[in-house]
């Protein structure tokens, strides 16, 4: 799948907060190659469910599926649609789920995925094998809705100019390579002071909205709120403020803590039923020694919580 071994970020802080447990039911949402499932298998006699939507996982899924032939079931799907992915007997019943939100090392490291402008490959950035790539976006979008989309989602502070030199570009050659898309960038978007190429913002972006990454989010939080038994955890690891955010956000709405309309107003409690109690109000980061065998793992956050009692309302956070 990969030239070189995927590292799961932030490993030990997640089966630790998952707590497995002989006869307990997991989900790994976000598969990958699979190093969360295999140490929750690891850690319990327990069962879990995986699911990913990259056809590549499933080389990956074959071979945990082989060690633990009777306790790992994979499930080709998005995340996001995990409630009906997952066997209806079990809903409700499920003792932990964890997420791992954004691209893999793997997808980057495989230049005909065309995530990365550093390797040259085609325009595409699906996580999946359908819908449309990368290359469509650019070459269609108007460049209002191109703009939009580099600000929202690339908080790129230049994305009109950067949307600007994509339509111009596109008029004279359509865009299908990744380093051609990079090289347009860069003549509008100059490198930053921590030497961030100026293509990052803008690639990241675009990820985002080929692959819905951010609705996919909030379709799973909802499905895990539904999902979980009483005293299940929800473990969510992500790797930038905007997936951040919408995490901080849900679990803060689901566990009583009403937005405040001034920090200088005092806190009011939510009158809504809490269905989640948050086990620690900062996230989570990695330690110094695991960035150092692992830059990604740098701006890796984690969130956890646990389900309550109270009856899942249905409906968005």
């Amino acid at each position: 799948m990969t030239a070189g071994p995927h590292i799961p970020v932030l490993l030990p802080e997640v089966v630790g907060a998952l707590r497995p447990h002989d006869g307990g039911i997991y989900v790994d949402a976000t598969f990958g190659a699979g190093g969360y499932t295999r140490a929750i298998l690891a850690a319990a006699g327990c069962t879990v469910y995986a699911i990913d939507r990259d056809p590549t996982a499933r080389r990956a899924a074959s071979a945990v599926a082989t060690s633990f032939p009777d306790r790992f079931h994979f499930l080709p799907g998005c995340f996001g649609d995990m409630t009906d992915l997952l066997p209806a007997a079990i809903h409700g019943k499920i003792d932990g789920i964890a997420l791992d939100i954004g691209v893999s090392s793997m997808q980057i490291d495989q230049a005909e995925r065309g995530f990365s402008f550093q390797k040259a490959g085609p325009l595409d950035m699906r996580m999946g094998d359908n819908g449309p790539t990368a290359a469509d976006l650019v070459n269609t979008l108007p460049e209002a809705e191109l703009a939009d989309i580099i600000y929202r989602f690339g908080e790129e502070r230049a994305s009109r100019r950067v949307a600007a030199a994509i339509v111009a570009a596109r008029q004279e050659t359509p865009f299908a390579t990744t380093q051609q898309l990079a090289a347009c960038i860069r003549t509008v978007v100059w490198s930053s002071k921590d030497g961030i190429d100026p293509a990052t913002r803008t690639f990241q972006a675009l990820r985002i909205a080929v692959n819905d990454e951010l609705g996919e989010l909030d379709r799973a939080l909802v499905a895990a709120e539904h999902l979980l038994a009483p005293g299940g955890v929800l473990a969510v690891v992500s790797f930038h403020s905007l997936e951040d955010r919408i995490v901080k956000r849900f679990l803060d709405a689901k566990s009583g803590r009403a937005a405040q309309p001034s920090r200088h107003m005092p806190h009011v409690e939510s009158t809504i039923q809490p269905t989640f109690s948050i086990v620690k109000r900062r996230p989570i980061s990695a330690s110094d020694s695991e960035t150092r065998l692992n830059p990604r793992a740098r701006s890796a956050h984690l969130r956890v919580a646990v389900r309550t009692d109270a009856p899942f309302a249905g409906g968005e956070s």
